[in-house]
């Protein structure tokens, strides 16, 4: 990698995806930017289509995890794979969702809602939690094209 690609100190530019407003959709995003951070590099999460129920007020808690294929449609069946998957976390001394999204917003992860998906679903800046930037794909295309790493979760 050139010295060219590098932010100012030498940081790297670390961008991610999530378009899913689930479990599985939200925390490799989270995991992923806070420890690019606690690396000393820059990190945005973009947040599109129904990934934009992770950064409204209480959505990060109300996540679900719902199995692929036909177990998801099993009635109860999502209820009883997020317990499981929470379960699974604790054991291995994971933060849940919520306490991730914290840790990521109080050590400097930027979140970005997509501004498309907003108009889309009739959304306004003040329908998120604070601190979320709103950006139109182009711009984060052109932020994207600056990464180092840019990931689709």
């Amino acid at each position: 990698m050139s010295d060219a690609t590098k932010n100012e100190g030498g940081k790297q530019k670390h961008a991610f995806i999530t378009s899913r407003g689930t479990l599985d959709g939200a925390m490799p995003a989270l995991v992923m930017a806070l420890n690019s951070r606690r690396l000393g590099n820059d990190a945005t999460i973009f947040y599109t289509f129904m990934g934009m129920d992770v950064i409204r007020p209480g959505g990060i808690e109300k996540l679900k995890f719902y199995p692929e294929g036909t177990m998801g449609a099993i009635p109860g069946m999502p209820h009883l794979a997020t317990s499981m998957m929470k379960k699974w976390m604790n054991e291995a001394n994971i933060p849940d969702a919520a306490e991730m999204f914290e840790m990521a917003q109080l050590e400097g992860v930027k979140f970005v809602a997509c501004h498309m998906t907003m108009s889309m679903m009739k959304l306004k800046q003040e329908d998120f939690v604070e601190g979320v930037e709103v950006w139109t794909a182009e711009e984060f295309i052109k932020y994207a094209s600056q990464c180092d790493l840019c990931l689709f979760t």
